[in-house]
């Protein structure tokens, strides 16, 4: 028994060890920080953190158990480790002594392991809690009472009315309305159909004389009331509440439980604790020109009183959202989202694409991919798993036909397939053609196909080039054409919302200058760097013919049309600017519903792609 007893006690010594080079392998390359062979004060939780629910609390309990005092915690965002400081060398050695691979502190009570590190890693600011409030954001704490939190609980849930019209089980959350009914198909209000048997409950008029005795400017009394009730793991995706259906402010009252709301603008993040029974006023910037959520997650990462940051699990939460009906278009000064200018000035813009779409994808499509075929074909080798489950779907001898091949990597996807390429790039078909593929080149607007000859189709990456929406139904159209009935085709085009459930797509994952950049010097090389890419894209920007938004490389998309910047690796590191259109939700299906003679089989999306899989039916 003694025997199995040393061994155990070994191989557990072992395990500990490989867990711990592992783990320190991973902190090196996060932040640069290395193991000490000799205490020091710093010492770093291996394998526990913030990303996998532990608190600022357990974690100091857990080593005062020891009886080792601990001078300072450093827990950052999104990471599965974290940082003590002890009060002396002593100290360091018995919590060391105490926690590693004994305490019971990882997720459902794995054990952790610590080591000695050389230094503590410089503090980063993506956490979003050391920004100011955007403009226009008021936080209003203990706002109501708790008896008048259960009486405004009680009215809200209790109302005898038909709630078949005014209640909702989304993804993401339970919603009831009163006043009007919020149409989240629009993301509007019919202003003609108010819920006449379902008003605003009379028990929310205390909130409106209380408002009016805060130094806040007189707000109107609200007209519609949305109730949401988030379990947790439940959330909101980012979202602007629609300019021309409500003038601001909008008022958030948060109820039952604390949770914290994301407020985003281009890159800028800001992280907002909301407390129990608090009431958020969103005027100005913060309501019109910033997006508001809540990520879908079971636990919340909070700051500390000392500046760290901790955990805390969330329970039950209602909030009670009230707005005020706006009876015409909007007329804010901030046009990035706001749905009144996007039905103006696109109008003006479609016009100006359908009538230069031609030279535009000339001038910023083909002509481009010309110049960087060899860069871009370097980039492009793995082909996207539910792509070859597509072509691997087809019978052997099947003849598919890939339009917008580009370096042909999906050619050789299943070598059981007739499969055929065609593109508009010579430079792209070089390359093609070097792999001894079989491709042509065309346009995709006029395939030289005979009509129902093919057995399939995939088009990957390519009608979002197109400079119109009667040009990309041209495209799909051509496709139907070239099927046989039976045919299948699969068609995926980059999507303009970059995040779904929450995630980030892989294309928003790559932004190395966001996830990487760690000390000043980096941080000043790279604002050097993309100072004079700017001025570069700006001389650009002069010389096309349709004049559009530049969008920042791996960022969210603002606008739907845009150019696309493409830095070479060569000595110049030319910039050149690829047109898009990245599509909303739902628009390419719309597309696909318009061909005659086909049947949408599925639709889905991809790490940043909305893709359709679409069927010629028998003639």
């Amino acid at each position: 028994v003694s025997m199995q007893h040393v061994e155990q006690k070994v191989n557990k010594a072992k395990k500990a060890d490989k867990k711990q080079r592992r783990c320190l392998a991973i902190i090196k390359s996060d932040c640069n920080v290395s193991a000490s062979d000799v205490p020091t004060l710093y010492l770093a939780i291996l394998n526990v953190g913030l990303s996998n629910g532990l608190s600022e609390e357990t974690l100091l309990a857990t080593a005062a158990n020891t009886g080792g005092q601990v001078s300072q915690v450093l827990m950052l965002p999104s990471k599965s480790y974290c940082f003590l400081i002890c009060s002396t060398l002593r100290d360091a050695e018995v919590v060391y002594e105490g926690m590693h691979n004994l305490a019971t502190i990882g997720q459902q009570g794995a054990v952790a392991y610590l080591s000695y590190v050389t230094q503590l890693p410089k503090e980063t600011e993506e956490s979003g809690w050391r920004k100011p409030l955007p403009s226009g954001l008021i936080l209003l704490p203990d706002f109501v009472s708790i008896e008048e939190e259960a009486a405004l609980i009680n009215a809200v849930a209790d109302n005898d009315v038909d709630t078949a019209r005014t209640e909702d089980t989304l993804k993401h959350r339970h919603v009831k309305h009163f006043g009007y009914e919020f149409l989240y198909g629009s993301n509007n209000v019919d202003p003609t159909q108010p819920l006449k048997d379902q008003p605003i409950p009379s028990a929310c008029d205390f909130l409106w004389s209380r408002l009016d005795n805060t130094e806040l400017p007189k707000i109107l009394t609200p007209d519609q009331l949305t109730v949401n009730a988030y379990e947790p793991g439940q959330g909101i995706p980012p979202h602007v509440d629609t300019h021309s259906a409500f003038v601001g402010p909008i008022l958030s009252l948060s109820l039952q439980s604390d949770v914290v709301m994301d407020f985003r603008r281009n890159n800028e993040l800001v992280h907002v604790l909301l407390p129990r029974r608090s009431l958020l006023v969103m005027s100005e910037e913060s309501r019109y020109d910033w997006t508001h959520g809540i990520r879908p997650k079971h636990i919340d990462v909070l700051p500390t009183a000392s500046g760290s940051l901790t955990t805390q699990a969330r329970s039950k939460r209602t909030s009670l959202t009230f707005r005020r009906l706006r009876r015409g278009p909007c007329d804010c000064q901030f046009p990035t989202l706001c749905d009144t200018r996007q039905r103006t000035v696109p109008q003006a813009l479609t016009e100006a694409l359908a009538t230069h779409a031609s030279h535009l994808e000339l001038q910023n499509v083909h002509e481009v991919y010309d110049k960087i075929a060899d860069h871009f074909s370097d980039t492009r080798h793995t082909p996207w798993p539910q792509v070859a489950e597509f072509l691997n779907g087809f019978a052997a001898c099947s003849v598919v036909l890939d339009v917008g091949c580009g370096n042909g990597k999906y050619l050789g996807c299943n070598p059981q397939l007739l499969s055929i390429g065609c593109d508009r790039s010579m430079g792209l078909l070089g390359v093609s053609n070097g792999r001894g593929q079989s491709v042509f080149r065309c346009d995709c607007l006029q395939l030289p196909v005979r009509s129902a000859s093919v057995d399939g189709c995939i088009s990957i990456a390519v009608i979002h080039h197109l400079a119109s929406t009667e040009r990309r139904l041209a495209a799909l159209r051509e496709m139907a054409r070239v099927l046989r009935p039976g045919g299948r085709a699969l068609v995926y085009v980059w999507a303009k919302d970059q995040r779904k459930n929450d995630k980030k797509s892989a294309y928003l994952r790559q932004n190395k200058a966001v996830n990487k950049a760690r000390t000043t010097e980096q941080a000043q090389r790279q604002k050097l760097a993309q100072q004079m890419e700017d001025k570069e894209l700006e001389q650009q920007q002069q010389q096309v013919q349709v004049p559009l938004p530049v969008h920042t490389n791996r960022t969210e998309f603002q606008q739907q049309d845009v150019y696309v910047p493409w830095k070479t690796k060569d000595e110049q590191h030319t910039t050149f600017l690829r047109y898009y259109h990245v599509f909303e939700e739902q628009e390419l299906e719309q597309l696909v519903s318009e061909l005659p003679g086909v049947a949408l089989r599925k639709s889905y999306y991809d790490q940043g792609n909305h893709c359709v899989i679409f069927e010629r039916s028998e003639m």
